[in-house]
């Protein structure tokens, strides 16, 4: 879309060259996001703007969770696929006459030197040309942005001018972009140029953290942020100084991603009948057009209407759509805003409850949730108190929102994460999503035998201190406080090197699974000790059941004592074994690619809190491990 602003700019792009699978808006491009398409960088817009081509899917705990009614898949139709953009970066160069100039400058020169036919058949230039050269053009590299969010075109007037000696910016700037005729040549290779009034300068020193704050000191006016942000075509106030980046960089976007998996009662075949109706879509467009205080009461008078329209199409009880309708519309509960973070304790105790079997799952057909006990005797595997096979489960993950230059924190939501931006405006009752159904492997582990491994290793404690030590010198550590418990560093080892594992013996990928960690105590409102190993990729890899298969008492006890052998000895080692912090922000003691790291798709803290140390001993204390007696015997 050329102009967000305004409905008739909006413009269709080839769905062949202009397509993004539903994962992939969602996570890496997501909304604020550049995506460089084979013709243009283009900025994934508000979701405002692309409403009408979501499909809308349901998971009733996190839709009450973040405050919603719904979420939106991107793609409604088979013929109705796409979402909006935005053009940025704004500035464009011509690659032969080297001509630098924004968008809306190079639209104009082509609205007057197109011929007829050329404005009739592309009246926008959805694909920029230099109509003089017959290029294509090409979108600049560099970008600023700032750490509250906000992006925009890097100040080529302003650097070109005061940069080269000049107090006043020219009348009529007209810039060329060249570059160094030879590779090594770095920033000072790039080189702008001001066709007017001569004046030219490189880029070296703009990628430095303070450069626009310092030539704001010396120069004045316009390197401030402008507070820009272009997938909402508008602006707001900020005062904090940007800084360069490449238009690439991994650290401009950070999206914010919540998921959670569809829980019995939640996942019976009733409650999707119910959001797929035609009468329930009517009662989510009455409500959005409602006022928050008023709501209640409207849900109130008319429920029981509702509930019969409803009964009547699918052919179902009234009383019982009507129970669902008030479980779903009903208020949060005093504190249930704490459960908003799916990675948060209280959130993760009710899908805890369901995988362990303490929530029965009522009718197996149609039901998003199949779950199957096994008979722990038949598991040959110390310290485990039950494996649970999930046949079928469905997992919603939706984008809240995103931060650039500095990560947000996993455990934090919202406003409490520094710069975050969110994705929609308030009065949007709906997030971004997209769902994948799958099958996993339940593990629940032995709380005494925890206890009792702790009690007698006492040097334990200490190495997790060093973890702790690591994370508060960092940057989140400086925001968030968090306890990172033995038990928890344990759990998640196992779960690494269990996906690693099973990706040789069952045929997935390792990228394809992912972990899921329950780790509380009594204190917390339930004590858990668990891991779910589950298949949550979104392409055709889906669900054939050789991960459930790898789950049974015959193969199970191999895959897992391969994968705590296998973990003794790493190829990196003593370096690796004896390191005291190591990766991101020195975050994993014992732990590299080299024998525990997995894709960063497939971790719930992104590579970090680690230690196979605990699993098997180090050099120095090979009796340390959890597993060590185990493997010695």
């Amino acid at each position: 879309m050329a102009n967000l602003g305004r409905q008739k700019d909006i413009q269709k792009l080839k769905p062949i060259t202009h397509s993004v699978r539903s994962a992939q808006a969602i996570l890496q491009y997501g909304v604020g996001a550049m995506v460089d398409f084979p013709d243009q960088t283009l900025m994934t817009a508000a979701p405002e703007y692309w409403e009408s081509k979501v499909t809308k899917i349901h998971d009733e705990r996190l839709e009450k969770a973040l405050n919603v009614d719904y979420f939106g898949m991107p793609g409604n139709s088979k013929y109705d696929w796409g979402i909006a953009y935005a053009r940025f970066p704004q500035w464009y160069f011509c690659p032969k006459c080297r001509r630098f100039q924004p968008i809306k400058s190079w639209v104009t020169e082509y609205r007057k030197k197109a011929t007829q036919k050329q404005k009739d058949w592309d009246p926008y230039m959805k694909k920029p040309r230099c109509l003089e050269c017959k290029k294509d053009l090409v979108p600049t590299r560099i970008v600023v942005a700032c750490e509250n969010g906000h992006i925009d075109d890097f100040p080529w007037i302003q650097w070109v001018h005061h940069k080269s000696g000049k107090n006043q910016i020219c009348s009529n700037p007209v810039l060329t972009f060249e570059t160094g005729t030879t590779a090594s040549a770095g920033l000072e290779g790039l080189v702008i140029k001001c066709k007017t009034c001569k004046a030219w300068a490189n880029l070296a020193g703009a990628f430095d953290k303070d450069a626009m704050e310092l030539m704001e000191k010396k120069h004045g006016h316009g390197y401030e942020c402008s507070g820009n942000m272009p997938w909402k075509n508008k602006t707001e106030e900020c005062v904090a100084f940007p800084r360069a980046f490449q238009r690439g960089a991994s650290s401009l976007y950070f999206p914010k991603v919540i998921s959670s998996l569809v829980i019995p009662p939640y996942s019976e075949k009733i409650n999707n009948e119910i959001t797929d109706s035609k009468a329930f879509e009517r009662i989510l467009n009455f409500l959005s057009e409602c006022d928050e205080d008023e709501r209640e009461s409207k849900i109130t008078a008319k429920i029981d209407k509702w509930s019969e329209d409803i009964g009547r199409e699918i052919s179902s009880n009234p009383n019982m759509i009507k129970n669902i309708l008030s479980r779903r519309f009903s208020n949060p509960s005093d504190g249930e805003s704490e459960n908003v973070n799916a990675n948060g304790v209280k959130y993760k105790i009710e899908e805890f409850e369901a995988l362990s079997g303490k929530i029965p799952v009522g009718n197996l057909n149609g039901n998003d949730f199949v779950r199957e006990e096994t008979d722990i005797e038949m598991y040959d595997i110390p310290y485990l108190k039950s494996v649970s096979l999930i046949h079928k489960v469905r997992e919603v993950r939706a984008l809240t929102g995103f931060t650039r230059i500095n990560p947000p924190d996993a455990y934090e939501i919202g406003e409490k994460i520094s710069g975050f931006i969110s994705v929609k405006e308030t009065g949007t009752r709906w997030y971004p999503a997209y769902e994948v159904r799958g099958e996993g492997i339940f593990i629940e582990f032995e709380k005494e035998a925890i206890d009792n491994w702790l009690k007698k290793n006492i040097n334990i404690y200490g190495r997790t201190k060093v973890l702790e030590h690591n994370y508060k010198n960092t940057y989140q550590g400086s925001i968030t406080e968090r306890n990172i418990s033995p038990k928890f560093v344990l759990l998640h080892t196992i779960a690494h090197l269990l996906i690693r594992q099973l990706s040789f013996e069952c045929g997935y990928t390792a990228a394809s699974l992912r972990e899921r960690i329950y780790c509380s105590e009594v204190e917390d409102g339930t004590e858990m000790s668990a891991i779910l190993i589950y298949t949550a990729s979104g392409d055709s890899e889906g669900t054939l059941g050789g991960l459930v298969r790898q789950g049974y008492w015959d193969c199970l006890p191999r895959t897992f004592r391969k994968a705590i052998e296998f973990s003794e000895l790493c190829s990196n080692d003593p370096v690796c074994i004896s390191s005291e912090g190591q990766g991101r922000d020195a975050l994993n003691l014992a732990a590299c690619h080299s024998c525990t790291l997995l894709p960063e798709t497939s971790c719930e803290e992104f590579n970090v809190f680690l230690d196979r140390g605990l699993i098997v001993g180090t050099f120095e204390e090979k009796g340390m491990g959890f597993y060590s007696k185990w493997l010695n015997s």
